[in-house]
């Protein structure tokens, strides 16, 4: 595998994609649960491939990923050769950006001296939807990029 296997929620989600994936391969209901049956490597196959297929989609049009921790916030833009990343670190060690609080108090001093900004730009050095995946693996999550568009902003302002 490329990626990693869709979590068991995550295919019943994909319910219809996975049938039309199988009906791909001229596998029917029928035949899908005997394969499961007699043949569950073949399964397993079958399984991952997918999952791979829906990951490589996904990250192909992921464009934005943010990632929180107690005291960083790590906020990403994908192009196809590169990342530009902001970084936000609380340089007051009780602030937790976790919770609604902490976020709350970097609103209230996102631009005050207890606020560390850096800004930077990185060329992919292995394939670029590998790139992301290794970072959703870290904690990262995809976005809607409103976090990084509104701090980008007010940074080239």
């Amino acid at each position: 595998m490329k990626y990693a296997r869709l979590t068991k929620e995550q295919f019943e989600e994909l319910t219809q994609e996975f049938t039309n994936f199988l009906a791909t391969q001229s596998i029917d209901k029928a035949e899908w649960d005997q394969i499961k049956l007699e043949k569950p490597e073949v399964a397993e196959q079958e399984l991952d491939v997918f999952s791979d297929l829906i990951w490589e989609s996904v990250l192909t049009k992921a464009e934005y990923l943010e990632h929180f921790s107690k005291n960083h916030i790590f906020i990403f833009q994908a192009f196809d050769t590169y990342i530009n990343s902001i970084v936000l670190k609380s340089l007051v060690p009780e602030v937790d950006f976790l919770t609604k609080e902490g976020l709350q108090w970097l609103s209230d001093n996102m631009f005050t001296d207890t606020i560390e900004m850096k800004v930077g730009k990185k060329q992919f050095t292995d394939e670029r939807n590998s790139s992301l995946f290794a970072l959703i693996q870290q904690g990262a999550f995809l976005s809607d990029g409103q976090l990084y568009k509104q701090i980008n902003s007010i940074i080239e302002s």
